[in-house]
């Protein structure tokens, strides 16, 4: 049987990270398994879910290669199918109206089953105990149960929970003796009947919890006196999120669902909602969270959080899809740099771990780094001269130097923004670091070798990256350096920067005229900061 996975967000604006690495992973399993990756717009937040909102991950989804299956499914199309469902509950007593509002209207809750030992998601855990606080009233209806348990201070902590989570609920006195038995109300209050009681300092019922088997994190469970009746229809006739996407998903017949772990407590509501639309229970998958450094979920205090900002910067699609595809998952054999058809003939659930994923953007720009280097050089100068021209010095540069540029510099790239720092081949126009020139220039003999070097330089009819070599060596014989001592600050004075490509080639795009002034000006700037 073919497998179905959807990517259904919510469109807002931006598109984070780790809602795209959502899509990337189910876009992985489709493919891997040659089953169908389908996109639904969850778009019934219309204030925020603007055409506009829809149109930017649509990009993002393009310009990743993120292709899906089909036609778009829009939720605001399926609302009258919806309404259907939240109707046929409400007629099968599996929903019933809340209190209601200012306006005359009532939401609609899903009515956590009490008969839920029919349902094979359900089981019984055993005998449980809760102390009551002696002073609080004790409320017993069809709707849940509302109660007051004892802090550590001795003071009410209230709770309330689903009736479905007391199965054989009993309340006992400060003497020990029954006040409540479900068992023997249990019809009445189906009926409508709500008790109210005082004095009850112990309960006792059969606890029960809801499971599912996680293909990433295992058995999970949760304990139905742990939970409440959803609402699943607002008081103005909309859908929640619970109702729609279990119906959605439903209607698109996904058999698998691929989705962030802050789903979770979502996940134990919906697979009761299946089994009460008479629906088969999907396979669940929930991605561990993305973090910082410190642990903490990440977002744009972090860092670059949206598709937009990497793209921005000049990051290649494959290097952001390739690194998002390793944050929680591996291929287990020590590789790194994938293609989209690598990473999808390796893609497996089981290999995607549980804990969450570490966003490292050091690791991000040396992987896009690589795929850098590999662009053809024509495509890699088209986009290093389209992020030039936005920089003042880049408008008047000429196409043959920029080229030369470009050759030296595309292995040394991890991001287009690091163009910018182009600007010492063609200007001049730059600071030093005063402390750096200290450091730098602090020694006699290498202002005195720099300033032979100088002339030098300016001296020679014609120039090599050997015969610059040659130079350098010279004046440091000459004026007692060892070798490779005027590395260093030669670098600084005709970059102003401590780091680039090899400084024989650096030099020659420079030009040897240029490069002797900017020393000369290094060396006075030096001199007038002392």
């Amino acid at each position: 049987m073919e497998c179905r996975v959807r990517f259904a967000p919510s469109p807002t604006g931006q598109v984070h990270i780790g809602n795209i690495r959502t899509a990337i992973f189910n876009w992985l399993f489709a493919r891997h398994a040659g089953g169908s990756f389908l996109l639904r717009i969850e778009d019934t937040d219309l204030e925020r879910s603007t055409r506009a909102a829809i149109d930017t991950l649509l990009e993002c989804m393009d310009w990743l290669g993120l292709n899906y299956d089909g036609e778009i499914l829009y939720q605001t199309a399926q609302r009258p199918a919806h309404e259907a469902a939240a109707q046929r509950l409400l007629a099968e007593n599996k929903a019933y109206y809340g209190k209601i509002d200012e306006n005359g209207r009532a939401p609609v809750l899903f009515r956590i089953p009490f008969a839920a030992d029919d349902i094979p998601a359900v089981r019984t855990v055993g005998p449980a105990e809760v102390i009551l606080h002696p002073e609080e009233k004790i409320s017993i209806a069809y709707s849940g149960v509302n109660f007051a348990t004892v802090s550590k201070k001795g003071k009410p902590v209230p709770e309330s929970a689903c009736l479905a989570g007391f199965k054989d609920l009993k309340l006992f006195d400060a003497a020990g003796t029954p006040v409540f038995d479900l068992n023997a109300e249990s019809n009445a209050i189906k009926a409508g009947k709500r008790c109210e009681l005082s004095g009850g300092v112990r309960m006792t019922f059969t606890r029960r919890e809801v499971f599912f088997h996680d293909l990433i994190k295992g058995e999970l469970s949760k304990p139905l006196d742990g939970m409440k009746d959803p609402v699943i229809r607002r008081s103005d006739g909309s859908p929640v999120f619970h109702l729609a996407n279990v119906c959605d998903d439903i209607l698109q017949k996904i058999d698998h669902i691929i989705r962030g772990d802050d789903h979770v407590e979502n996940t134990y509501r919906h697979i009761l909602l299946y089994h009460a639309l008479g629906a088969p229970v999907p396979h669940y998958a929930h991605l561990p969270m993305l973090v910082n450094q410190a642990g903490k979920p990440y977002s744009k205090r972090d860092g670059d959080a949206f598709v937009g900002d990497f793209r921005q910067k000049g990051f290649l699609p494959e290097a952001l899809f390739n690194y998002l595809a390793l944050l929680g998952w591996s291929p287990g054999d020590g590789r790194e740099k994938m293609t989209r058809s690598e990473l999808a003939a390796a893609f497996t659930l089981d290999r995607v771990k549980s804990s969450p994923a570490q966003f490292d953007l050091k690791k991000l720009l040396n992987l896009n780094g690589m795929y850098i280097a590999e662009l053809p050089f024509d495509k890699f100068c088209a986009a290093a001269a389209e992020f030039a021209a936005g920089f003042e010095w880049g408008k008047a540069v000429g196409p043959d130097k920029f080229s030369r540029v470009a050759a030296l510099m595309q292995s040394r790239t991890k991001d287009f923004t690091q163009i910018e720092n182009w600007k010492y081949f063609f200007s001049a126009d730059f600071d030093y670091d005063p402390k750096q020139l200290q450091k730098q220039f602090g020694d006699e003999q290498v202002r005195a070798g720099l300033t032979a070097f100088a002339a030098e330089l300016a001296a020679a009819p014609e120039l090599s990256a050997e015969r610059i070599a040659g130079l350098l060596a010279a004046a440091e014989t000459e004026h007692g350096l060892e070798p490779g001592k005027l590395f260093a600050p030669l670098r600084l004075a005709v970059t102003g920067v401590g780091s680039g490509a090899e400084l024989d080639e650096t030099i020659l795009l420079i030009g040897a005229p240029a490069c002797r002034d900017r020393i000369g000006r290094a060396l006075e700037i030096r001199r007038q900061n002392l």
